[in-house]
């Protein structure tokens, strides 16, 4: 048969074109095979601390005894995956505790109605966990605010159900993982795989923060990655912009140390003998990591440009945008304000963080509003006119748009503003 890779010409012979058809059809065949391979892969390879030099090999202490490997991984063996190298058995269980149900519970089943939530209206709480109030949800993700007032260092956590994208409002401190530690501060976007084991510390009481717990991994956005991964060139980030963990801390300790599981929506109290931050090493692609906000690069052109634009993250039946600071459209005849649209196929979720939203005629801070799929929606009004001759917007804010519909907790129902849906009407 010919070569389908060759560059050399062949003497035609009575089967040569038969085997050019049929090396177009494998080759035609392999190039769609390729491009219907669904790319999920993390940023970029990273690898900390001390590792052997080959995989599922001894790796051994000062004093002869082996580290005990492990796989951290999702999809069985063939998701995202990284190899973490123990101090003790990370499998010694002491204690269970029964579980406790944590699943969102609708006080709106089917909204068509446009909302808006004061996100900051939340209780304040000591506890992390206690402070996280669901407001929205479906079968794809939790959206959540949280004003946790106290770090977390009684226990640690680990969400086996949902990959976690902590937006910081408001507050600083330090992400602890398994697999190192990460400082955030105002604008942080923190990125947790599902299964990460972990401790959140802050440096004051003032906390404020938007959650997306995804029951999927949460993505690069495919439009601005190669076949192999790689941010592309007109992508509005890189990986240089990506922070993944810096130091790794090593404990090396036994003794009582209780780890709280969320799963199937139950939070599950685990008493381990060993510290679980007791890793000497790791390398591989899966493992938290931190995006700011600030370092977004905002895509614009001289008209309107259409929301995607913005997209920061994805997972599946929902995108992460960042609304930034930025320059309006340059054509001598446009109007910077989002023209009206409806989106039929999708939920808009808009999280205000700071500045003046142009399109709105009054938000605040921590303000979310909700326009639910199979409505069109649009600038308030006023706003469109006001927006004319405008040449930058100083705003900051985080969309989520989700593909199916959107379910609202008594908690969001608490803190909404009446009548928002109906503030469209002319005065």
């Amino acid at each position: 048969m010919a070569n389908c890779n060759s560059n050399e010409v062949e003497k035609p012979n009575q089967n040569h074109f038969l085997d050019l058809i049929l090396c177009g059809i494998f080759v035609q065949h392999e190039k769609l095979a390729i491009s219907n391979i669904k790319i999920k892969i993390m940023p970029f390879y990273h690898k900390l601390g001390k590792i052997p030099h080959k995989r599922h090999i001894q790796f051994e202490k000062e004093n002869g005894a082996l580290y005990y490997e492990q796989l951290f991984g999702t999809e069985g063996f063939s998701g995202f995956s990284s190899l973490l190298y123990h101090v003790h058995r990370p499998t010694m269980v002491k204690a269970m505790k029964e579980a406790v149900d944590v699943s969102p519970i609708a006080a709106v089943e089917n909204n068509i109605a446009a909302r808006m939530i004061q996100g900051f209206n939340v209780a304040p709480a000591d506890d992390f966990l206690e402070s996280r109030k669901i407001v929205l949800f479906n079968n794809d993700i939790n959206l959540a605010v949280a004003a946790p007032r106290q770090s977390m260092t009684s226990y640690f956590y680990k969400n086996a159900d949902s990959d976690e994208l902590l937006f910081i409002h408001k507050g600083s401190g330090k992400l602890r993982t398994l697999v190192g530690n990460i400082d955030f501060s105002y604008g942080d976007y923190l990125v947790i795989p599902r299964g990460m084991i972990y401790q959140i510390d802050f440096d004051t009481t003032d906390n404020r923060l938007l959650i997306v717990e995804s029951f999927s991994p949460i993505l690069t956005p495919r439009n601005y990655r190669s076949k192999f991964g790689q941010l592309l060139e007109h992508s509005p980030f890189c990986e240089r912009d990506i922070r993944a963990p810096h130091e790794l801390e090593t404990h090396d300790e036994l003794g009582d140390f209780v780890i709280k599981i969320k799963k199937e929506n139950k939070i599950h109290e685990l008493t381990y003998a060993a510290h679980p931050f007791d890793v000497v090493g790791w390398d591989g692609y899966n493992f938290p990591y931190a995006f700011s906000i600030h370092n977004f690069e905002p895509i614009t052109g001289r008209v309107h440009m259409p929301p995607p634009i913005h997209q920061t993250f994805e997972g599946n039946n929902f995108v992460v945008c960042s609304f930034v600071p930025r320059l309006y459209d340059y054509h001598p005849k446009s109007i910077p304000a989002p023209y009206n649209h409806s989106n039929i196929d999708s939920d808009e979720v808009l999280y205000y963080v700071d500045g003046d939203f142009m399109s709105r005629n009054h938000v605040e801070k921590g303000f979310i509003s909700l326009h639910p799929g199979g409505t069109p929606h649009g600038p308030h009004p006023g706003a469109y006119e006001r927006s004319i001759g405008q040449k930058e917007t100083l705003e900051l804010a985080v969309m989520v748009d989700t593909f199916r519909p959107l379910k609202l907790t008594q908690a969001a129902v608490d803190m909404q503003i009446p009548d928002y849906a109906y503030s469209w009407l002319e005065k």
